[in-house]
């Protein structure tokens, strides 16, 4: 599966408390673009907007994927009860080249308890003939479980339905000078990149810089 973000869009919203309101810009920068284990590509640039009012959160980001762009939207819900943050939402994913990949579409579920948050998304992939040989759907469901404690933080996560594959992740992220810094070695095996006998390993490092826009 080659799709989107770092999908943290709802849980660091949720984690923030959702006190910020109003809009805000994001660039950044990864030595290799990896989502859900899976590597997008090398030394790739990225860039979006954001607004949030209320638990309410809608917003765009795009990242160079070598074939044109990848460009993500998405909006969704987040509120607390008491110590426990949910969210639930809708990211979209589309792909402006002709040879990458074809459009996602998915339902995301969150939530958030102390250190401990868990994510969903039930989604359907597109097939384009003239990339993957065929037409039609396929439908995936994505499952995450997440620690995090002062900038570090361990993830498991994989694919059920018509896609396969799990992957662990394990990072630190700091902010130095306004400049959030992040490094993480993603572990993933081989049914996850569809290669029997050949899991990935990665280590890859994050710039990125968030500006208010009010």
């Amino acid at each position: 599966m080659k799709a989107s973000k770092t999908a943290f869009v709802a849980i660091t919203l949720l984690t923030s408390g959702l006190v910020h309101a109003g809009w805000s810009a994001n660039v950044g920068y990864a030595s290799e673009y990896h989502f859900r284990g899976l590597l997008q590509k090398n030394s790739s640039a990225s860039g979006g907007v954001d607004y949030e009012q209320g638990g309410f959160y809608a917003g765009t980001w795009a990242a160079d994927v070598g074939d044109g762009l990848e460009v993500d939207f998405y909006f969704g819900y987040g509120g607390e009860v008491e110590e426990f943050a949910y969210s639930v939402g809708y990211t979209g994913y589309f792909y402006t080249g002709d040879t990458f990949d074809d459009t996602y579409q998915e339902i995301n579920l969150g939530g958030s308890y102390g250190p401990l948050s868990v994510e969903v998304a039930v989604g359907e992939h597109d097939l384009d003939p003239l990339i993957h040989g065929s037409s039609g759907t396929e439908d995936y469901t994505y499952y995450a479980i997440s620690l995090e404690k002062n900038g570090l933080y361990g993830k498991f996560g994989g694919f059920a339905q018509d896609f396969e594959g799990e992957y662990l992740e394990f990072g630190y992220g700091t902010t130095v000078a306004d400049i959030d810094v992040g490094v993480a070695l993603i572990l993933a095996n081989d049914d996850l990149y569809g290669t029997p006998g050949d899991d990935e390993e990665s280590l890859i490092f994050t710039l990125a810089k968030s500006f208010d826009l009010q």
